[in-house]
């Protein structure tokens, strides 16, 4: 085994809320992710998964145990500019166009206008939107707006790319659709992913391995390998295998 590019050691969580008392989020996490991993943290509601991913993008402070990316910590990354971030709402601004809400963080960094007509380019070919780049958000569909916030996300080249259930207001054909589209993204990036998600058939379709966190408090319950061959089509969702894996999932939360 590789050694590997981020290990969360003994990482744990408390919130301290108004009246006193302590909400702990997560509890002794430990895991390792091996470079190019497609990783999906998996749960209910309340199980620390959006913190887990907030603490490994620095967005969030444990309270104790560490993170450490290629031995660096999370700030050393964040302020290198390694992460991507796709949240569960893409936040476009209503008066800027596709292009222009794509070029908002390279504008801020102060990247070439050249280059940033270039990147632009790349990523709206990346997600399939090479035709909507002067559309404005509200001209847009639901799934086609989390294109956009795909695309900002990919446009300064991070290492990796953290995503916060961004399909997860959609419906489920635009859901299906994305997953494969963001695996056909993966592949050409070969980027390492985290990806939270409530959704068992959803972590099994992407993911090289599934943690699957239980609430109350926060901790990883079990860790499932995804033996499925890759490239994945819409289509292995109606194999054994598939079911297969997803039953083991659904199972692993019984009794927690």
């Amino acid at each position: 085994m590789n050694v590997p590019e981020i290990q969360i050691k003994d990482v744990s969580m408390v919130y301290q809320v108004n009246n006193g008392e302590d909400i702990v989020a997560l509890t002794d996490v430990n895991l390792d992710i091996q470079e190019g991993e497609f990783i999906s943290l998996l749960g209910p509601s309340g199980c620390g998964k959006t913190t887990l991913l907030r603490i490994i993008a620095d967005l969030n402070q444990p309270t104790s145990g560490s993170v450490s990316t290629r031995g660096q910590s999370p700030r050393d990354i964040r302020l290198q500019r390694k992460n991507g971030i796709v949240f569960q709402s893409p936040v476009l601004y209503d008066w800027r166009t596709v292009r222009r809400n794509i070029c908002m963080p390279m504008e801020i960094m102060g990247v070439p206008k050249k280059e940033r007509t270039a990147r632009i380019n790349q990523v709206l070919e990346l997600v399939k939107l090479q035709d909507f780049g002067d559309k404005y958000p509200f001209e847009l569909s639901g799934g086609m707006q989390q294109r956009v916030g795909i695309a900002r996300a990919l446009a300064l080249n991070p290492e990796f790319l953290l995503m916060d259930e961004p399909f997860s207001a959609l419906d489920e054909f635009t859901r299906e659709k994305l997953n494969e589209d963001l695996l056909g993204i993966w592949s050409k990036t070969k980027k390492t992913v985290i990806f939270v998600t409530h959704n068992i058939p959803e972590s099994v379709f992407l993911s090289d391995r599934v943690v699957v966190l239980s609430p109350h408090p926060g901790r990883i319950t079990a860790i499932v390998d995804i033996d499925l061959p890759r490239p994945r089509e819409n289509s292995i969702r109606e194999t054994p295998e598939f079911y297969e894996y997803v039953t083991k999932i659904r199972r692993s939360f019984e009794g927690v």
